[in-house]
């Protein structure tokens, strides 16, 4: 029997497949939303092709989309505390409605 004094209430065991941990490359992110959902799809863009790929798609509801906002920016910050502020480089021309409708406010 489990010793319930011991046991963490709290503890959320989250599985990592070797597949998902390799991770998938990106180097553009599109975001659109509708009044009950945010959708980003994340993109690679190679030099000189005309085409482009979705490489993953993630659905959040609009409170999951703020709580990531929220998490980026205090990870972007604890970034450059310690390694110097991230510059942007050049902008990238795409089309607006790239892969999708286009969001609505």
């Amino acid at each position: 029997m489990e010793d319930k004094k011991n046991a963490q209430p709290n503890q959320l065991n989250i599985e990592l497949t070797d597949e998902i941990a390799d991770g998938i490359y990106s180097n553009l992110a599109i975001i659109t939303h509708s009044n009950s959902e945010f959708v980003i799809d994340f993109i690679k863009i190679m030099p000189n092709t005309a085409k482009a790929k979705v490489k993953s798609r993630i659905i959040l509801t609009p409170q999951h989309a703020k709580r990531l906002l929220s998490a980026m920016a205090d990870n972007v910050a604890k970034f450059e505390a310690a390694h110097g502020q991230i510059k942007h480089t050049e902008e990238i021309a795409i089309p607006m409605n790239f892969g999708g409708p286009a969001g609505q406010a």
